[in-house]
């Protein structure tokens, strides 16, 4: 759905004022003069506690805090925890029943007293980190122990005030960062000096470049090349109150307004280390559904069912995949979440759709905000206001305007709002078996500020002009320090109100906790709600695309980019924000495929598809005032949407073990260059190509009017997914120059890889059926190498993505080349479910071989093969070196009509002749 802030940027100069009053970026050195440690000491847990005492007190930003108790534990071998907060008394923290972590002992009396020998430097040490301090004034330092380098060191002065925390870190000049978002970061995936950054989760349209926008996650990595090795690490603050981080190339500065400073520092340390240790910390990533990896088709304008119909009828008449059509808010009944509109979409012709595309496998989801519309003859309204389940302002339920006009807001972190949720859920399943859930505006968003009241005398809403504009009568809220915090944070990049466009953030939650710490778990916490309540419902895997995230989302949702616009910038940044919700913990996501408005060229379209097609999340929308862009709308579209997508359905083997990985390891499913790479520094700033797992890397035309890519080859051989006689040979990393046509991607899998690959399909239900065939890579001309692939198979619709149930298969893959002989097995795990469903390998392709191509006795499993099987080769051509492009040639053998049960340990193994 539109953002309801698409224009916010216009809306706001009124408030650049503030900037002049409120400078962000005062010195913490004016602020006060820090804290000493007057004491430390080993806590039963293993951990340490301390206690600090301010040095000297101020009243900027408020008073200090006089004495502050310090944790610090070495949580897991590659994890330490540095928790500052008040020696006295609790102070808010993200829940731990939301969000699963060991808590620190509880505060209260000062027990700790000065040591008669106080010693100035101390360390904790850990298996791969070290905890080192100063006690007067209080600085601490994270060293890795394997190379002794400093990872976070505060050598200025700590501030710790009831509404303003500052603390800061020095940084290597060489060190990559990334992270720290949600926002559109128009320089790319690397961090950019002396760009903001902050973290408060708003509806602030995509197009808003180097602003906060719908999420917050307050972690970075940081990637540094130490005498040519490799080393990453990751910081997160867990902290859901509004922050400004200032990164100025060789430090960082947390500014935030809340709460306390709970450190992780994630020891790594390699890129994909970072995110196994930082999602064992905040919960793997979810189990996605196998169709969920389809093409999936949704627009906000879909004025009845009889247009939904044709659009399906439309991609099929196209030959273009496409596996969940998707609801905005048209399916609903005047806008209110689980209804019907009873003339749009009526009830039994709805059921009678759901039923013909259930059948032939595909899948329908609709959208819910969470808003609930104040009408006393709205069920879901009734039982709510029954329930007592809304956020409060002085007792009462707070009002703000949505899309259906008035609206209270559930409070997510009420158990009885979580039930009276999963009830409305199951009440509109048995309505409309829907097969998964869209929760939008949960930033959450409001088309008002203040306070309001709904007008007497006029309709709000009027049904005339756009449905954002605010009707109800408001005024603002500034007589406390939570609507009016001393410190201001850069918030929707113009030092906008905490509570501008959304809820009063001295509202109240369940237990008096104030919105304005709870402000950014909003989402988060209505995910984990929708997640239950759809569990409960269907007992099947839940699917649900959240825009709001906050650290931990991942375990529970997939997520989309929000209102992005159809340019061509907005295809770049997708890439950028894709590969950073990968480290975040959110493998599933993807943005609208050719923008949610205005509409995109023909040109730009083709393009979109090219990229989106391997979005992990691959969906194309658009915005209720744009013309139609459904990828069948232009001939052109069509033939590339036909060709990439043909690519996707193909590799859906693949892309579903990767979702196992990510389950299992957090590792992401689309990654940067330097997941694979890290000590091949060039690819550190990349963010125009990316891998999807460690070895498939897409190198789209990101430009107007291009029909050449320039392209970074790692060093290594790569052959071309659409062409697999062509191939690109990297000596020592280099860029080349690739033909791009119009309807043409260029997709490469490097050496010593196994890709598992079916033959594809309109619904991934139907590509499951087919063969399997298997690529093996060797590097190009080698007369020697190896090569492993995995292959993960399961029944798709069960809640939990493990082995063991008697309903999974997980594959290991093996190749290798030497002394002449080609040979490749398995391993198979729990093959029970893929020989229930007779899956076999029909095809393996090898590429990169030497010899004459001729391959003799072959055999499987030990004996010759009888039966009538195909064998081709063909040469490659490739391209080898720096400068001089030399050509060379090697051999891909292909050998077809094999019936290998992919259940069932297999050898196979040929001769090859050798120039």
């Amino acid at each position: 759905m539109a953002s309801s802030s698409s224009s916010l940027a216009f809306s706001l100069s009124l408030f650049l004022a503030l900037i002049l009053c409120f400078s962000p970026t005062q010195s913490s050195k004016t602020i006060g003069k820090g804290y000493r440690l007057i004491s430390i000491e080993e806590s039963p847990d293993g951990g340490f506690i301390g206690y600090l005492q301010v040095k000297q007190k101020n009243k900027i930003y408020g008073s200090d805090i006089t004495t502050l108790r310090l944790f610090v534990k070495h949580e897991t071998d590659s994890r330490l925890r540095v928790h500052i907060t008040d020696a006295k008394q609790q102070r808010w923290e993200v829940p731990y029943n939301l969000l699963p972590r060991e808590q620190p002992p509880q505060v209260g009396k000062v027990i700790g007293k000065s040591r008669k020998s106080p010693i100035t430097v101390q360390e904790i040490s850990g298996s791969e980190l070290i905890f080192s301090y100063t006690t007067d004034p209080f600085t601490f330092a994270v060293k890795r122990r394997s190379n002794h380098e400093t990872l976070f060191n505060t050598s200025s002065s700590l501030v710790f005030k009831d509404q303003y925390l500052e603390i800061s870190t020095s940084l290597p000049k060489e060190a990559s960062l990334y992270g720290l978002g949600e926002n559109s970061q128009a320089n790319g995936i690397k961090l950019v000096p002396n760009e903001p950054y902050t973290l408060y989760t708003e509806d602030v349209s995509a197009i808003n470049l180097n602003t906060d926008l719908y999420g917050s996650h307050p972690m970075y990595m940081d990637l540094r090349n130490v005498g040519g090795n490799a080393y990453a690490h990751a910081v997160l603050l867990l902290n859901s109150n509004g922050m400004d981080v200032f990164y100025r190339g060789d430090s960082l500065t947390y500014k935030v307004i809340g709460g306390v400073f709970d450190f992780y520092f994630i020891a790594g340390p390699s890129p994909l280390n970072v995110v196994d240790q930082y999602t064992q910390l905040i919960g793997r990533p979810a189990p996605m559904p196998y169709w969920s990896l389809g093409f999936h088709q949704c627009r906000w304008g879909y004025h009845n069912l009889s247009v939904v119909e044709d659009v399906v009828d439309n991609y099929k008449k196209a030959k273009i995949p496409l596996d969940v059509i998707w609801n905005d808010d048209d399916h609903m009944d005047g806008h209110k979440d689980f209804t019907l509109n009873p003339v749009a979409y009526p009830r039994a012709k709805l059921l009678a759709f759901l039923d013909k595309i259930h059948k032939i496998g595909m899948k329908y989801i609709v959208i819910n905000d969470p808003g609930i519309g104040v009408n006393a003859s709205y069920g879901t309204y009734q039982r709510a206001m029954a329930a007592d389940v809304f956020i409060k302002y002085e007792g009462k339920p707070f009002l703000a305007q949505v899309w259906p006009g008035p609206v209270y807001f559930p409070d997510f972190l009420n158990p009885k709002t979580v039930s009276w949720w999963g009830d409305e859920i199951k009440r509109f399943h048995d309505l409309v078996p829907i097969d998964g859930l869209w929760i939008d505006m949960n930033e959450v968003s409001n088309f008002c500020s203040g306070l309001c009241t709904i007008p007497q005398r006029k309709q709000c809403p009027s049904g005339e002009g756009p449905g954002w504009v605010c009707c109800l009568d408001c005024k603002n809220i500034t007589k406390t320090r939570w609507d009016d915090p001393p410190y201001k944070i850069n918030a929707t990049g113009v030092v906008a109100p905490v509570g501008f466009k959304t809820i009063a953030t001295s509202a109240t939650h369940y237990n008096g906790v104030r919105e304005y710490d709870a402000h950014s778990i909003y989402g988060f916490s209505e995910t984990i709600a929708t997640h239950k309540g759809l569990l409960d419902v269907k007992g099947k895997r839940p699917f649900i695309l959240s825009r709001s995230t906050f650290v931990g989302s991942g375990k529970y949702a997939a997520h989309w980019t929000g209102d992005n616009q159809g340019t061509w910038q907005s295809l770049q940044v997708s890439i950028s924000t894709m590969l950073n919700f990968g480290i975040f913990g959110v493998p599933m996501v993807g943005s609208d495929i050719c923008g949610f408005y205005p509409q995109p060229t023909e040109e730009l379209c083709n393009r979109w598809i090219e990229v989106g097609a391997f979005y992990p999340f691959s969906r194309d929308h658009a915005n209720y005032y744009s013309p139609r862009q459904e990828l069948y709308q232009w001939d052109t579209v069509a033939d590339s949407a036909r060709n990439a997508l043909g690519m996707r359905y193909k590799i859906l083997p693949f892309l579903y073990t990767l979702n196992y990985e990510a389950h299992m390891t957090g590792a992401p499913i689309a990654r940067p260059l330097f997941f694979s790479f890290p000590e091949y520094t060039e690819c550190y700033g990349n963010s125009r190509q990316f891998l999807l797992g460690s070895s498939l890397m897409i190198s789209p035309v990101l430009e107007k009017g291009k029909t050449e890519v320039e392209a970074l080859f790692p060093p290594g051989s790569w052959y071309h997914m659409f062409d697999m006689t062509q191939a690109i040979v990297s000596k020592n990393g280099k860029r080349v120059t690739l033909s791009a046509p119009l309807n043409f991607v260029n997709v490469h899998l490097y050496q010593n890889t196994i890709l598992p690959m079916q033959q594809g399909g309109l619904i991934s239900k139907d590509a499951r059926t087919t063969p399997f065939s298997l690529v093996i890579t060797f590097p190009a001309g080698a007369s020697e190498g190896y090569a492993t692939g995995k292959l993960y198979l399961d029944e798709d619709e069960l809640p939990e993505m493990k082995l063991g149930n008697g309903q999974s298969t997980y594959v290991d893959f093996y190749a290798s080349v030497g002394n002449g002989t080609v040979k490749m097995w398995s391993q198979v795990k729990e093959g029970k479910f893929a020989l229930s469903k007779g899956w076999v390998i029909e095809k393996v392709s090898v590429l990169g071989l030497k010899g004459t191509g001729q391959a003799s006795e072959i055999q499987i499993n030990g004996s010759p093969m009888t039966k009538k099987i195909e064998v081709s080769s063909k040469e490659h051509t490739y391209v080898i070196g720096l400068e001089d492009e030399e050509e060379n040639k090697s051999v891909m053998v292909e050998v077809r009509g094999l019936e290998m049960l992919v259940g069932k340990d297999f050898n196979m193994s040929w001769k090859m002749g050798i120039n």
